[in-house]
């Protein structure tokens, strides 16, 4: 299955026409994020049979000129908190000095699924759209993923991604879990917690190509 095929058969479903009404309504009255262009943007970068790692986060970043459908990813200058706290974390487990700007495009090519638990956001609200339905589709992501016969690592980061975990009962696939990078919340079991080393090292175990973590060195 790819995650064309996947899609189609999820619009099938009695909760998806909910679902897209209440985002359609929600972008032709408000600002929401991301565009509704880069709504799915997630699963055009990293092919259903390509994904070797999931980072599941909350919803998308909520304020101007940041999410474009990656979870975590932003394309503005000025980082949000929440990635500077990763790039923070990259450096102190992979002893490299992280020098990059926000756009996580180049993990999405390597296999990483860049996933939020709720795939848009009105602006300046967080969580305006969790009860939508997204939480509905992002379940049958983790499903169809965990049903797959190869090796994926799960990064589960805060509460809302760690519900997912219920769904998770693959043999071949490693689940981590850690508080959300959050400033609020990263003193808490994000840093030190090497989600990057232990992701390449169970890759390296499973015959799979590792993921390059620093953008200078991917090409």
């Amino acid at each position: 299955m790819d995650w064309q095929t996947f899609i189609k058969e999820e619009e099938k479903k009695p909760y998806w026409a909910n679902l897209m009404t209440a985002v359609d309504d929600e972008y032709e009255k408000y600002t929401c994020y991301p565009e509704y262009k880069n709504i799915f943007h997630a699963f055009d970068m990293t092919p259903m049979d390509k994904v070797k790692v999931v980072i599941l986060g909350q919803d998308p970043y909520h304020e101007p000129n940041q999410a474009h459908g990656l979870a975590f990813s932003v394309l503005c200058e000025k980082l949000p908190p929440s990635l500077v706290n990763i790039y923070k974390e990259m450096e102190n487990d992979l002893g490299i000095k992280i020098n990059q700007d926000g756009n996580l495009d180049y993990l999405a090519k390597q296999g990483v699924l860049l996933l939020n638990t709720v795939l848009t956001v009105r602006a300046h609200e967080a969580f305006s759209h969790k009860s939508f339905g997204w939480t509905i589709f992002t379940d049958h992501v983790i499903e169809a993923l965990d049903r797959l016969d190869q090796p994926i690592v799960f990064l589960l980061w805060g509460a809302p991604s760690q519900k997912k975990k219920v769904f998770l009962k693959n043999p071949k696939h490693l689940v981590l879990e850690s508080a959300h990078p959050s400033p609020l919340s990263a003193y808490r079991g994000f840093f030190n917690s090497k989600p990057f080393s232990k992701v390449n090292d169970y890759l390296k175990k499973s015959n799979c190509s590792e993921i390059i973590w620093d953008k200078r060195n991917y090409h």
